[in-house]
């Protein structure tokens, strides 16, 4: 079984692809200049201007002067790379996306298509820029979780979250400007490395509420579609399934912690031994190699020949046996669906979390939203029988990643929509 790793914030290198779009590769040309058209509609700016000038901006340079463009060169680099290998013939088994490179690991999959997808990010910046007013920052620990999680303990602010486990020995916290700081010089008394992300927004912290729900509604109109590769989430602990949807879950991305760890380790215990980097540099087949010493990983963009490394990466992608890709069906079924990372604390506003209870129930029943007060009856008052009562309830585990139902629920102990609000908070809680 092949993976390809879809890398986030971080995976820009100075020079990436230049040489095919210099010589006037179709492919990379066409996938650039169909996201600068996006970004210049929606952003005023495009991507190719900058990242393919004589003399490219650095990380640091880009994050400082142009964020945005920093995160459209990730993830326009994903589908350029993902686009090269398939002409090559690769095909992996599945995607896992890490953080932002979901967003690339879904629309190489066929969810989006490119423009759309390009709108998405599109969106996600823009309401970043007008909803994130906390200057919050990320920082990276040189340690596994649990010392992580004490270095957020001793320092005991709200905003201050563990926000990536990325292996045993990388965990990401996110908060505040003066809580990073704080951190870092705790982990500097503790015998700690850290280093503070390129990133311009402290991502997978509740801090961005308010931007999750503007997201969410902006790119709710945009068309999905059936998913042709199979996509796992280290944010949902789960692969995603045709009927998701999109809009809600890549707006929880913004809020919710990512497990990377337990994503690979679930994938190499089902059998995944071939681990493919979609982007440049190898900053995920790094943490892959780390966490699982003997596979076979390859990073196409991290060294100076980019035409060599897509070569290696396409022939590592390709069955061993000269078959087909491994079914969709078989490589779902192979991995056991985890409950979704709880490492963040989860701060819970009950009246926003009734109005997307509400908004849910309302689009399901086609009802309207004001009859779902929280004395209402559901069968009684509404005629919601017992099934379709199971249905919502199954279809809000799933929206708030509440994992296995507990033993012994019954349906007929939430007979009112209050009650029902009261379930999922209670799941959801710390």
């Amino acid at each position: 079984m092949s993976v390809a790793l879809f890398p986030g914030q971080g995976a820009y290198r100075p020079g990436t692809l230049a040489g095919l779009w210099e010589r006037g590769d179709d492919t990379v040309r066409d996938t650039y200049e169909e996201v600068d058209a996006v970004a210049k509609e929606k952003l005023g700016r495009n991507v190719s201007s900058t990242v393919f000038r004589p003399s490219p901006p650095s990380p640091a340079t880009l994050l400082a002067s142009a964020p945005d463009t920093l995160q459209l060169a990730v993830f326009t680099t994903s589908v350029a790379t993902h686009r090269l290998l398939t002409e090559r013939g690769a095909q992996a088994s599945v995607h896992l996306g890490h953080s932002l490179g979901e967003l690339a690991a879904l629309t190489c999959a066929g969810a989006y298509d490119l423009a759309d997808a390009a709108a998405v990010l599109c969106e996600r910046i823009s309401v970043l820029r007008e909803h994130d007013t906390s200057g919050g920052a990320m920082l990276a620990l040189g340690c596994g979780r649990e010392r992580a999680e004490r270095v957020v303990a001793l320092i005991d602010h709200p905003d201050l979250v563990l926000a990536v486990d990325n292996s045993a020995g990388q965990a990401v916290v996110s908060g505040p400007a003066d809580a990073i700081a704080t951190a870092a010089g705790i982990a500097a008394q503790l015998g700690i490395t850290s280093t503070q992300l390129r990133s311009p927004h402290p991502f997978h912290n509740p801090l961005l509420a308010e931007a999750r729900r503007q997201l969410a509604a902006r790119i709710a109109p945009l068309r999905t579609r059936p998913l042709t590769v199979p996509v796992y989430s280290p944010i949902l602990g789960r692969f995603y399934r045709d009927g998701d949807d999109l809009a809600e879950l890549l707006a929880l991305h913004l809020v919710t912690p990512v497990d990377f760890r337990t994503s690979v380790a679930a994938l190499h215990a089902a059998g995944a031994r071939e681990f493919v980097e979609i982007g440049a540099g190898r900053v995920l087949t790094a943490l892959v190699t780390e966490a699982l010493p003997g596979v076979h990983a390859v990073a196409p963009l991290a060294g100076r020949d980019d035409e060599a490394g897509l070569a290696q990466a396409a022939e590592a992608l390709r069955d061993p046996l000269g078959g087909d890709a491994v079914p969709a069906a078989a490589v779902q079924a192979a991995v056991p669906v985890a409950a979704p990372a709880q490492i963040a604390p989860v701060h819970v506003d009950r009246d926003e979390l009734t109005a997307q209870v509400r908004a849910l129930y309302a689009e399901a029943m086609e009802y309207p939203d004001e009859v779902f007060t929280d004395d209402v009856l559901l069968e009684a008052d509404l005629g919601i029988d017992s099934v379709k009562q199971t249905e919502l309830l199954s279809r809000l585990g799933d929206r708030f990643g509440l994992g296995v139902p507990p033993a012994g629920l019954r349906v007929a102990d939430y007979d009112t929509f209050g009650k029902v609000v009261d379930f999922v908070a209670a799941g959801i809680a710390p």
